[in-house]
């Protein structure tokens, strides 16, 4: 991946150079390390969603439809009225727990940026950090433990804040949804 995003010489760049466009620091750039890992990560969770949604639509009866039609609707308006309700219901915990899982999303940030560029704002954070490379740089790389703890304490105590909440009765109440 770092090769496919090299400012220099990479195939990404080349063929932006065929349209005309100059190379685009992708990883170099804080906003276009940001924008690359955001990017990077949506091509990542992409077949999951795809597999779910897809799944999902299996799921809707083909009697909403055929009723839609016989009143009229157009496709738009059965897409807008059935499909679309239905699959947002469904995919309502997907999306969160995928946003969830982005918190501790360690591996594209530290392979693709290292957490960098660096951020002359903050001490031993870069522009991509997240709380759990950051932890990850402040322990193995700068031997900053004081620090790395109170992160990891926080890191813990907003995990099991979340688990508490899954918990309530509020979170399982689904005809508030509804």
């Amino acid at each position: 991946m770092l090769m496919l995003l090299n400012g220099q010489f990479g195939p990404i760049n080349q063929f932006l150079a065929q349209f005309g466009l100059g190379g685009l620091p992708w990883l170099i750039d804080p906003m276009w390390a940001k924008v690359t890992v955001i990017v990077v990560n949506m091509w990542v969770g992409m077949p999951q969603s795809f597999l779910l949604v897809s799944g999902m639509l299996t799921t809707i009866s083909p009697e909403l439809y055929e009723a839609a039609t016989v009143e009229g609707a157009s496709r738009f308006q059965r897409f807008r009225v059935i499909t679309l309700p239905l699959i947002l219901f469904a995919t309502a915990p997907i999306l969160i727990l995928q946003f969830v899982g982005n918190f501790n999303n360690f591996n594209v940030i530290y392979l693709l940026t290292e957490g960098g560029p660096v951020n002359g704002a903050y001490q031993f954070a870069g522009h991509t950090d997240l709380l759990i490379t950051w932890l990850y740089k402040l322990t193995l790389n700068n031997n900053v433990y004081n620090m790395a703890s109170a992160i990891g304490i926080f890191i813990f105590i907003a995990g099991l804040s979340l688990w508490n909440y899954r918990r309530t009765a509020s979170f399982k109440d689904e005809e508030m949804i509804q």
